[in-house]
């Protein structure tokens, strides 16, 4: 990634960008929130800004945000930005492993009735088991603690696909000629 890609970021305009902003984390405030500190120096400022506003989301755009999250183990479906960023973020997630599968299956169900949300964390470099052992440790957590927790993991997400968003600035496909 080279600052190129930052540079492609800023100049994108307002719309596309807030459209891509979303796809890293769907909630309209936190794009806006984003997309308003442009022109980023770097890419370290651009990241750190999208972090921040992460954990500032307020409950609405929470709840936003996770509306576009599926089920830890279960693979999303379509080829809309959010599975394919889904998919690939749940890729340590055994999907033929029955017992590891059965055992996610009961955990988001009993975070579902605990917290009224699903449950989110950054997948992508965790393996299924110990997804599913931050699992019954959240369990554990009372509503307050796992607000500030969700927050973070959503962050650390939006960050990881807002990276992967300007990877494809940086190198972008060549259009046929």
């Amino acid at each position: 990634m080279t600052a190129a890609s930052v540079a492609a970021f800023n100049a994108l305009p307002e719309g596309e960008a807030l459209a891509a902003l979303q796809t890293c984390l769907h909630s309209t405030d936190w794009a806006s929130a984003v997309l308003g500190g442009r022109p980023y120096p770097d890419r370290e400022s651009l990241l750190a800004t999208a972090y921040r506003f992460g954990l500032a989301l307020d409950d609405a755009g929470l709840e936003s945000a996770l509306s576009k999250h599926p089920r830890i183990g279960e693979r999303p479906t379509g080829a809309s930005a959010d599975a394919e960023h889904s998919r690939r973020e749940q890729g340590g997630v055994d999907a033929a492993d029955a017992e590891l599968t059965e055992a996610l299956l009961a955990g988001n169900v009993a975070y579902e009735e605990r917290f009224g949300r699903v449950f989110l964390i950054r997948a992508a470099g965790r393996s299924g088991h110990d997804i599913l052992e931050a699992l019954h440790q959240r369990l554990t957590h009372d509503d307050e603690s796992e607000a500030v927790v969700v927050r973070d993991q959503l962050a650390q997400i939006a960050q990881l696909r807002l990276e992967a968003l300007l990877k494809e600035l940086d190198h972008p496909i060549e259009e046929a000629r």
